[in-house]
């Protein structure tokens, strides 16, 4: 168990990302997302506001046919757990960007459909969107919160935009460590050298 300092934040951020993703980061099965921002994002690109964040789950976009085979159960555990106008929502996942890396072609993204749980035809997509610039991928060592967090939510926090600042914080919490250093630290090792990054 570990006491992570979130302190550094007057106000704690989230990253939004689509609630079967965060599961995958959770249970370690994934160690990274793919990124190019939010619909709203003011810059029209993705930034990263900052490299420590809990991640906030989102709904509206999963769709089944998005994800591969083996993601479709869980897809449909997380909607069983959506309430749509819900004043509140959970917070159970904490995240560090260890790396980032560009993707600015579909030969290297080819490359990492082992390790995610995306189909082929979304991550073509989501490279072909905003086609000048590139995807991010961004390695997140994951912490699972011992107690999930209940945080109200703002409309602030609504829209297809990437980060939320949480403007009530966050309770404390004791976090445990989805992956290993070790296990971790081997995993992206063993995608940069898939990527040629090594």
């Amino acid at each position: 168990m570990y006491n992570l300092s979130t302190s550094g934040h007057n106000e704690p951020v989230a990253l939004k990302e689509w609630a079967v993703v965060v599961r995958a980061l959770a249970s370690g099965e994934q160690i990274f997302l793919l990124r190019k921002g939010g619909i709203v994002e003011e810059t029209r690109d993705f930034q990263l506001l900052s490299p420590t964040f809990y991640l906030m789950e989102t709904y509206e976009h999963q769709k089944a046919e998005l994800l591969k085979e083996p993601a479709r159960p869980v897809l449909e555990e997380t909607l069983q757990d959506w309430q749509q106008n819900a004043s509140q929502m959970r917070l159970s996942l904490y995240g560090e960007v260890t790396e980032e890396l560009e993707i600015r072609d579909q030969e290297t993204l080819d490359k990492l459909y082992p390790y995610h749980i995306w189909t082929e035809e979304l991550a073509e997509k989501r490279l072909k969107w905003k086609r000048k610039q590139p995807l991010h991928l961004l390695f997140i060592r994951a912490w699972r919160l011992k107690e999930p967090a209940e945080v109200p939510v703002r409309e602030p926090y609504l829209g297809c935009k990437s980060w939320v600042r949480l403007e009530d914080g966050v309770p404390e919490s004791t976090f445990e460590e989805v992956l290993s250093q070790q296990a971790y630290e081997s995993r992206c090792r063993e995608i940069r050298q898939v990527l040629g990054q090594s």
